[in-house]
């Protein structure tokens, strides 16, 4: 696997490619059919384009070369947790049109639900437990504060809102309600064996991995499968551990400074209004793309 290099920029939308229908496109990623039987069954395209999304929007202005990146990553990702769970990728030619930011996958029947773990908290999860002393109905220690450790990791799934909408925090029983008590369990299990061996690895150099999510579905056997992007910047957030400290916001290799730029008054955007984010200035997209390039030499390093 060669690193990427996030040299050349994705267009906006998603691109023409021979062979492939295009059928569905989310925040970020490009879903394609086969127009003719694919030698390895029923499989899709996936394409990782630059865009980026922040507070449930997609903002008009791309990272380029991000979608090799999230690509990368989540190939070296699904080659150190296959022995946990499998995962959706199959060995077959990608496109030359979008080499290095697709996978071709086997098509799931995706669970209606996103598996969060969180090792730390932060972000929603922080909120939540200031207001209710608790994640996701999952109860937690008093005087926790913005990046305290929690010892022993928890499942915080939300619901898989549609593009433009907002995800919603549900217990583990509102999973239940769902799709089962069979199935729920085994998400949970396969959310927290995944972070705490994405943990482990991150930590042998020398990154925090706070939370992350993942994406499951069944295959045409009934067999559950990881699918998605797995333990990207986009997906996670990556602290440097050598400055980790309780109390504040952690400085992160992930689109965390993307959304801290949103939010100050820099922007000039307000949250609550309703209104699209504004593009970035050139600063921030650049400051951006440094950080998905660092998160990717920190965990893969020379790998090749």
């Amino acid at each position: 696997m060669n690193a990427p290099t996030m040299t050349t920029p994705t267009p906006p939308v998603a691109p023409l490619i021979p062979g492939w229908r295009h059928t569905y496109s989310g925040k970020v990623r490009d879903l394609y059919e086969p127009t003719e039987p694919h030698p390895n069954g029923d499989v899709l395209l996936v394409v990782a384009s630059d865009r980026i999304s922040a507070f449930d929007w997609v903002l008009p202005t791309t990272i380029p070369g991000k979608g090799e990146v999230l690509t990368a990553l989540s190939l070296w990702w699904f080659d150190r947790v296959k022995d946990i769970v499998p995962n959706h990728t199959v060995e077959a030619e990608v496109p030359a049109e979008v080499a290095g930011r697709a996978m071709v996958v086997q098509r799931l029947e995706m669970f209606p639900v996103e598996c969060i773990a969180r090792g730390y908290l932060t972000g929603s999860g922080l909120i939540e437990y200031n207001q209710m002393g608790s994640v996701c109905g999952v109860p937690l220690p008093e005087g926790l504060v913005d990046g305290s450790r929690i010892e022993s990791p928890i499942f915080t799934p939300t619901t898989k809102a549609d593009l433009g909408e907002h995800d919603e925090n549900v217990t583990f029983d509102g999973v239940v309600a769902t799709i089962g008590d069979t199935a729920a369990g085994a998400l949970r299990a396969l959310t927290l064996a995944v972070y705490g061996r994405a943990r482990e690895i991150a930590a042998e150099r020398g990154i925090i991995l706070a939370d992350t999510k993942f994406e499951f579905g069944r295959d045409s056997m009934g067999l559950i499968v990881l699918g998605d992007e797995v333990l990207t910047p986009d997906s996670s957030r990556f602290w440097p551990a050598d400055t980790w400290e309780p109390g504040h916001a952690q400085p992160s290799f992930d689109k965390q400074y993307v959304r801290d730029w949103l939010t100050s008054p820099a922007s000039g955007w307000d949250r609550k209004s309703g209104q699209a984010p504004p593009a970035l200035p050139e600063d921030v997209v650049e400051k951006t793309r440094a950080r998905y390039l660092e998160a990717y030499g920190r965990l893969v390093g020379n790998y090749s």
